[in-house]
C-alpha cells in the first residue's frame, strides 16, 4: 500500500544526495570557507531529512494504516522543517562569493521555502487520511489518498532538487561537495 510512496521517497534522497556531488581540489578559499560555514549549519537538517525518508521506507511494505499515517505525517513535518532550516542557514551564510551569488542565494532560498510549504501541505493531506475505517471502501479510500500523496511527493522532490541545483553546480557545487558536513548517509530502499 505504501510501496509507491516509499519508491518516490527513496528516489528522492535528493536533498542529501544533491549536496554530495563530486568535487575537485581546485579551490577558492573564500568560497570554500563559505561552503564550510553553510554545511556546518545544515548537517543536522540533512540528517533529519535522511531519517524522515528512512522512517517512511521502513513502514512502506507492511505498516498498518495508522502507523503509515503517523510516520508519514511526522516525516513530512521533519522534511518541511529541514527545508526551512536550510533556507535560513543559506540566508545566514550570505550569498556565495561568486558571480551571481546574490541571485543564487535568493532563488535557492525562495525555492527551499516553496518545497517546505509543499511538505507542510503533504503533512496536512496525510493527517486528513482516515486510517480507522476498516470497511472495503475505507481501505480503498486510504489507498487512493496514499497514492495521491506519493504522486505529489514525486513532484515535491523534483522541486527540492531544482532548489538545490544552484548549490551543486559550478564553483559553488565543487566547494560544497568538498565539505564533510554536507555528506550524510542516505537511506536505501528495501525490497
Amino acid at each position: 500500500m505504501n510501496k509507491k510512496l516509499a519508491a518516490a521517497l527513496s528516489g528522492g534522497a535528493v536533498l542529501v544526495m544533491a549536496l554530495s556531488a563530486c568535487s575537485s581540489d581546485d579551490g577558492n578559499k573564500e568560497l570554500d570557507d563559505w561552503a564550510k560555514s553553510l554545511c556546518g549549519q545544515i548537517k543536522p537538517e540533512l540528517e533529519k531529512s535522511a531519517k524522515a525518508q528512512q522512517a517512511i521506507i521502513s513502514t512502506a511494505a507492511d505498516g498498518k494504516r495508522e502507523e503509515i499515517k503517523k510516520v508519514d505525517s511526522a516525516s513530512f513535518q521533519a522534511s518541511a522543517d529541514a527545508y526551512t532550516a536550510i533556507a535560513k542557514a543559506l540566508e545566514k551564510a550570505g550569498p556565495p562569493p561568486v558571480d551571481d551569488g546574490e541571485k543564487i542565494q535568493t532563488d535557492t532560498v525562495k525555492d527551499l521555502q516553496k518545497a517546505s510549504k509543499s511538505y507542510q501541505d503533504l503533512k496536512k493531506q496525510s493527517d486528513a487520511m482516515d486510517a480507522e475505517d476498516d470497511s472495503p471502501d475505507g481501505v480503498k479510500k486510504f489507498s487512493e489518498d496514499l497514492k495521491k500523496i506519493a504522486d505529489e511527493l514525486g513532484k515535491i522532490q523534483t522541486e527540492g532538487a531544482d532548489a538545490l541545483e544552484s548549490l551543486t553546480e559550478g564553483e559553488v557545487g565543487e566547494a560544497v561537495a568538498k565539505q564533510p558536513d554536507c555528506k550524510v548517509d542516505t537511506p536505501s530502499p528495501s525490497n
